[in-house]
């Protein structure tokens, strides 16, 4: 089914664009922000807050749109997408934690920060789908589309057509009668000798 791409959908995601845009360019000032901070901790955790904003926003723009949001609980982005960038993160932050010195080492803490958009992603797609029609939408549709067409070929020259094609998809069955009196099977003769 093709959507029609009406002007205040174009609207839409032009905003949401624009939104990602903004937020990339105010990151920068953010992490500037964060990296003036001398606790460790606080900065760790104000980074990974930073990201996982940027997540939550790649989620709202790419599933932007005009109809109502679709609510479902996936378990296996919860187990192979949450979890995962979760005990990541929880190793960047907590110093006691598996990985954390590989995690939090030289790379400053990159996979981490990566981790954090994909946690910030993962959440809301893991509760909800986006903004899509409904299968009970769908199905609603399907059956008003049926009995339109259903009225349209009521009578006249469309019911006539309609008849036409029944008699044609359906060939007759021959059958065959004899004078005597026995028992015809339809579609079969009887040879007498």
């Amino acid at each position: 089914m093709n959507k029609k791409n009406t002007s205040h959908e174009k609207l839409n995601l032009f905003f949401s664009a624009f939104l990602i845009i903004a937020y990339i360019i105010c990151g920068y000032f953010f992490v500037s922000f964060v990296n003036t901070q001398s606790n460790e901790l606080v900065k760790n955790i104000l980074m990974v807050v930073i990201f996982a904003v940027f997540g939550l926003l790649v989620f709202y723009a790419t599933r932007v749109g005009e109809k109502k949001i679709v609510k479902r609980f996936s378990l296996v982005t919860l187990i192979v997408l949450d979890l995962p960038t979760l005990f990541i993160i929880l190793s960047y932050i907590i110093g006691g934690f598996p990985l954390h010195e590989a995690i939090a080492g030289a790379n400053g803490g990159a996979i981490a920060l990566m981790a954090a958009i994909a946690l910030g992603y993962g959440i809301p797609y893991t509760f909800i789908s986006g903004f899509e029609t409904d299968t009970e939408d769908e199905e609603e549709e399907e059956t008003d589309e049926a009995e339109e067409e259903e009225t349209l070929l009521e009578g006249g020259i469309e019911a006539d057509i309609k008849d036409a094609d029944e008699e044609i998809s359906e060939p007759e069955q021959p059958t065959y009668e004899s004078d005597v009196d026995e028992i015809v099977v339809e579609g079969t003769a009887v040879i007498e000798e």
